[in-house]
């Protein structure tokens, strides 16, 4: 009996442990899913970059609007990209390689988060959510925008943005790198109870319901988001292709942009998104508002 006493005691001190650091991981999630990352106050915006202040319910969201280059510029309006970066970074640290979809003839918009760089607020999925649409809004609205060729991209917590932002406005194509199934799946990692999470970023029923074609690629030794979750996101996509990354972990991929760049161009060309001769025009939406 005093055995089994002490099996009881130490089981009720190990529930009791585990309650204490799930409710620490529910009381800190919002600085773990978002650590507010100022901007350098010495950064300034790139030269040719047409810096705007999209309005939110949170306070103006910085973006910045940039045209195709000049080498992949095509006549009429231009497929563009929504870019959304990662939950460590700010469109300042963002790389500006992920910007060569200008070379490709698209123009490219990347938006701050609330609570982000200069951008007033508090992040949360609605608030990311409310800036990514309002910023989708002001972009397509602008006549030199195919507003039939939106291209979202995301990476780590900007692939979980443009998921949720997909399922608001209708956009002709979903890229992710290095990107979750859902923040709810990452919550057994640290043994915490899924209902616990007030910002799960399902990303998984997201590309489920998303109609157009998605491309996931996704390091193969990728320390934080395991290679499972993109295997996950491309088989739930009704158009889904997987490209597995070699050579990196998370935030430093791809290793290889040549690879990078080869891939994507050709999935938007597949997907009759960027091309010689491709107006807006000439193409049938599959989507409607």
């Amino acid at each position: 009996m005093p055995k089994l006493t002490l099996l009881i005691q130490l089981a009720l001190g190990l529930l009791a442990v585990h309650a204490v650091w799930c409710l620490l991981l529910f009381a800190l999630q919002e600085r773990l899913i978002f650590p507010r990352t100022g901007a350098d106050p010495a950064a300034r915006p790139p030269a040719d970059a047409d810096v705007w202040q999209v309005a939110t319910s949170q306070g103006p969201a910085e973006a910045w609007f940039f045209p195709p280059t000049q080498s992949g510029a095509a006549p009429g309006p231009t497929p563009a990209v929504l870019v959304a970066h990662g939950n460590a970074e700010t469109i300042d640290t963002f790389p500006a390689a992920f910007r060569g979809f200008r070379d490709l003839g698209m123009a490219v918009l990347q938006i701050e988060y609330p609570g982000y760089g200069r951008s007033p607020g508090r992040a949360s999925q609605a608030a990311v959510t409310e800036s990514l649409v309002a910023a989708f809004d002001r972009l397509t609205a602008r006549p030199d925008v195919d507003a039939d060729r939106i291209v979202l991209f995301g990476r780590s917590l900007g692939g979980g943005a443009v998921c949720a932002l997909s399922q608001e406005r209708p956009a002709a194509a979903l890229v992710l790198l290095s990107t979750f199934q859902s923040l709810s799946a990452m919550t057994r990692r640290y043994l915490a109870p899924a209902f616990l999470l007030r910002h799960p970023f399902d990303s998984l029923t997201a590309v489920r319901r998303f109609g157009g074609p998605v491309l996931v690629l996704h390091s193969d030794s990728d320390p934080r988001i395991p290679h499972d979750h993109a295997v996950a996101l491309s088989r739930a996509a009704p158009e889904g292709a997987l490209h597995t990354l070699s050579g990196c972990g998370h935030a430093d991929c791809p290793a290889d942009w040549n690879e990078f760049w080869t891939r994507v161009a050709d999935f938007l060309r597949d997907a009759d998104l960027i091309g010689e001769g491709l107006t807006g025009t000439n193409r049938r939406s599959r989507f409607a508002l």
